[in-house]
């Protein structure tokens, strides 16, 4: 009877082990094989492999990286229809539920470009590595044989490389952001400096620091009388539209419109003032660090350098080797003297750090400094930079641009000179009573009129009219508001 009982108990605990055992394990057996492989199949489902027919003036992005983030961003602001092809099945999905319009594919495969309508497309756009976007040019090409493709690229020595394999145009950024950094570069002179170009239109920018214009309103200092157009004030980062009871300030930088007779005219004025020879201080010797140093070679500006490493040096007899963050390195390297820093690390928490210890050094100096995302420009104006070029920013720009379908030249971060149609609602309106400026906040700064000729800063009673180019002035909102009020975009 005892031998039986225990036989029974141990039966009963071996039933109720196998009981629990099934009630752990099903559970987990039910969402490993059957629950979680349904949802990831309701969620692939979810996610495109292709975009509708008929499609077509779109535009085709290899990659969703900072870049292609800040192109997206544009393109939506403008009206553009776009899609990102993705190769991995999880960013895919996520992707699409932030709202990206995104197709499931291998970037390898011709078949996915023909998916996309490669053929329809606008352009086809590759931001990722050099040798990611070398294979997109070269499959893409196989298909879409007419097509625009852009493609970035962090080595000069891969532009070759690319355009063989089927680009259209290569954008180098690291060297296109050295050579933004160095062009907005005015400290250590008062005369103007020129940062970008419409045609005849020049756009350049002016120190105003230690000149008689300091503590007068623009109407009272009167530079209209010398031909130039002042379309607005920067002070400390901080961009100001201008009008004729507008202050100028210590540390305000004129922003310039105006053809070369007149920016010359300008100069003639204030040549004088603020003269400096002291080297201008370049914080990291990366690719844009040297891409900056050459640009301020071409125009005759000295230069200082701080990099980490000896090997990155391009030039050690002008380069402190040292920390960038380190106090004493940047004493050694002349902050004491220089009359602007050019911040270019691609460590937006360093830059920040740089720059709220420069500017706590040298109140007076000009600090311009690299941003590698577009969320760490307002930290850097903060911290204290009077210029900052987003990297990802001027990549989207440049992108923009290669469409064919508007001119956007970057002034500055979030500040563009852009040229449009005159729209039907302005047909017949004078500059002086269109409201575009009040309305918008935008400038207009050029109208090409019926001869082909370019007016640049055009008298106030000019009448605008249907179809002819306006070149306006404006940062990322009021160009919204221009396109949204006037052009009906």
């Amino acid at each position: 009877t005892f031998d039986s009982d225990l036989g029974r108990g141990f039966s009963i605990i071996v039933l109720l082990t196998g009981v629990v055992f099934l009630l752990i394990l099903l559970p987990f057996t039910v969402i490993q094989f059957f629950y979680a492989p349904w949802v990831e199949a309701q969620a692939a489902a979810r996610t495109p492999r292709a975009i509708a027919s008929g499609t077509s003036g779109h535009v085709v992005l290899t990659h969703h990286d900072a870049v292609s983030a800040s192109f997206i961003k544009k393109l939506k602001q403008f009206g553009h229809e776009y899609v990102v092809v993705v190769a991995d099945m999880d960013q895919a999905m996520r992707l699409h539920d932030e709202g990206v319009s995104v197709v499931l594919g291998s970037l390898e495969e011709a078949q996915t470009y023909e998916r996309v309508r490669a053929t329809h497309a606008a352009m086809i756009a590759a931001t990722g590595d050099d040798i990611a976007n070398t294979n997109v040019a070269f499959t893409a090409r196989q298909v879409a044989p007419e097509i625009p493709i852009i493609a970035t690229a962090k080595n000069a020595t891969s532009l070759e490389v690319m355009e063989r394999a089927g680009a259209t145009s290569v954008l180098v950024l690291g060297d296109m952001m050295g050579a933004a950094l160095a062009r907005c570069m005015v400290g250590g002179d008062a005369i103007s400096h020129v940062v970008g170009a419409v045609d005849e239109l020049l756009i350049a920018e002016a120190n105003a620091h230690r000149t008689p214009l300091v503590g007068k309103t623009l109407r009272e200092n009167r530079l209209s009388d010398l031909g130039v157009s002042v379309l607005g004030l920067w002070n400390r980062g901080h961009y100001e539209s201008a009008t004729p009871d507008t202050v100028v300030t210590e540390n305000a930088i004129l922003l310039l419109a105006g053809s070369r007779q007149q920016l010359d005219n300008y100069d003639e004025q204030f040549v004088i003032y603020n003269i400096s020879v002291d080297p201008v201080l370049i914080l990291g010797g990366g690719r844009v660090g040297a891409a900056a140093a050459r640009a301020l070679e071409t125009r005759g500006i000295g230069w200082r350098m701080v990099e980490r490493d000896p090997d990155a040096a391009t030039d050690l007899e002008r380069t402190t080797i040292g920390d960038v963050a380190d106090p004493a390195t940047l004493r050694a390297a002349g902050i004491d003297q220089a009359p602007a820093v050019l911040v270019t690390t691609p460590d937006d928490a360093l830059n920040v750090y740089t720059t709220i210890y420069c500017r706590a050094e040298r109140p007076n100096i000009q600090i311009i400094s690299r941003a590698t995302l577009e969320q760490s420009v307002e930290r850097l104006h903060r911290a204290g930079a009077d210029f900052v070029f987003s990297y990802a920013s001027m990549g989207a720009t440049n992108l923009f641009n290669r469409m064919k379908r508007s001119h956007i030249l970057p002034v500055a971060e979030g500040l563009d000179v852009f040229r449009v149609k005159t729209p039907a609602s302005l047909d017949g309106a004078t500059i002086m009573d269109c409201g575009v400026r009040e309305q918008t906040g935008c400038t207009i700064v050029a109208v090409r009129d019926a001869s082909g000729t370019l007016q640049i800063n055009p008298r106030p009673n000019l009448t605008l009219e249907t179809g002819k180019e306006m070149i306006l002035v404006g940062n990322n909102e009021s160009e919204s508001r221009f396109m949204a009020k006037f052009a009906g975009k």
